[in-house]
């Protein structure tokens, strides 16, 4: 019997840890893995925010993905996939085609910004930190914002998943306006759909609900919950619930959807453009499909008055891909394995100081009682674990897991 074939589609979080951890669990004579993915470079996610700041330049936080994935027998694909004949069995691209016996999915998300009119950035007025074009594209309108002050709205639109970004960007812009003195001369309003802070989809978690309350307050930043943001002009932030909220730069985080080839693949995704799974993250019809990650269809913890979607981190992603790669192997030697609640540890960004959280499992109830704290200390641990993970990945290694995230 010849070697079995493994096509991942996606090369960030999801796909590369699935293709390191299949290639520990099978060698390259059992399974011939092919990752498509239409970037050729890894980019370390969480630093996006920092990317926007001026801290970090794209390059310092990315490296190709041909090096290590070729150096572990892994064929790189650099393209895009256009369509999944799950029937047939077939991965396309504009130029070719990839069978498979095992697909994983980890496209990651499209920014579904025209949820928000006025949500640009190349359209519009709007900001946002949620792909490497947009967020140098907001580190040029922080540049104009510095060179002529004035109101700023930070927010997530309804229906958001990835909220903890827009916390970073509100502290991390308010540290940056003190650092030049010019935080007088710039009014600042949180706008969140969560139905309190700190809710970020999870239905909140211990104390960081106030924590975060605080920590905005103390930092003269106005905040209003249940906010839906309805539309973005040159000037102004429009919702559902009051009158426009003046902003000259207005950074919103949106909605996330299914990748557009895999929404359009027939009886690959829900109505949203995700993939259905199991608790091993096996397709619920598809033969040989696994999903993980920002591809994943994951219904909220509740119903809140307006809506705030499962979050979707890259510690959770690479939970489901070592799970998903974990699985593919153990079927292939006739075995099953276990499954795992996602948890979930974070490390958010508060411009002078960090706050660390631990939550196990994401979902409530908790086996334990979630872990918030406050301080430099953790500031300087996103920092050490960014120069850590890429260093770990660049040689073809992840991060050992008692690192945490």
């Amino acid at each position: 019997m010849g070697a079995v074939r493994i096509a991942i589609v996606g090369g960030s979080f999801g796909g590369l840890t699935a293709a390191y951890e299949l290639c520990r669990h099978l060698s390259p004579e059992r399974a011939e893995i092919t990752l498509v993915a239409k970037d050729d470079e890894f980019r370390f996610v969480p630093s996006f925010p920092w990317v926007a700041m001026g801290r970090r330049r794209l390059e310092q936080i990315s490296f190709p993905l041909a090096g290590p994935l070729v150096a572990k027998k892994v064929r790189f694909a650099r393209a895009t996939a256009t369509h999944i004949d799950t029937g047939a069995k077939v991965v396309s691209t504009g130029a070719d085609e990839h069978p498979y016996d095992f697909l994983v999915v980890a496209t990651g998300h499209r920014s579904a910004n025209e949820a928000v009119p006025g949500l640009g950035p190349f359209d519009g007025p709007g900001h946002s930190p949620m792909s490497a074009p947009e967020a140098e594209e907001l580190a040029r309108a922080i540049q104009r914002l510095l060179a002529e002050p004035g109101p700023v709205v930070v927010g997530a639109a309804p229906g958001a998943s990835c909220i903890g970004p827009v916390y970073e960007v509100a502290f991390e812009l308010d540290h940056l306006l003190r650092r030049r003195g010019l935080r007088h001369q710039v009014p600042m309003t949180f706008l969140t759909p969560e139905p309190y802070l700190g809710h970020m989809g999870m239905g909140g978690a211990g104390t960081i609900r106030q924590l975060l309350e605080g920590a905005l307050e103390e930092r003269d930043i106005g905040y209003r919950t249940s906010v839906a943001i309805t539309r973005i002009t040159d000037e102004a932030v429009e919702t559902a619930d009051a009158a426009p909220t003046p902003s000259v730069c207005s950074i919103v985080v949106p909605p996330l959807a299914g990748v557009e080839a895999v929404a359009a693949s027939e009886g690959l995704t829900n109505p949203k453009g995700f993939v259905p799974v199991d608790d091993h993250y096996r397709h619920l019809h598809a033969d040989g499909v696994y999903a993980v990650g920002v591809a994943v269809a994951l219904p909220p913890v509740g119903e809140t008055p307006v809506p705030v979607n499962f979050p979707k981190t890259g510690h959770m992603t690479e939970q489901m891909a070592r799970l998903a790669a974990a699985d593919l192997a153990a079927r292939l030697g006739g075995r099953g394995t276990p499954t795992a609640e996602l948890s979930a540890r974070c490390i958010l960004d508060m411009g002078d100081r960090a706050a660390y959280l631990a939550v196990d499992p994401v979902r409530p109830p908790r086996n334990r009682i979630p872990t918030v704290s406050e301080g430099r200390r953790w500031l300087l641990a996103k920092m050490a674990f960014e120069r850590a993970y890429l260093g770990f990945a660049r040689r073809g290694q992840l991060v050992p897991t008692a690192f945490g995230w």
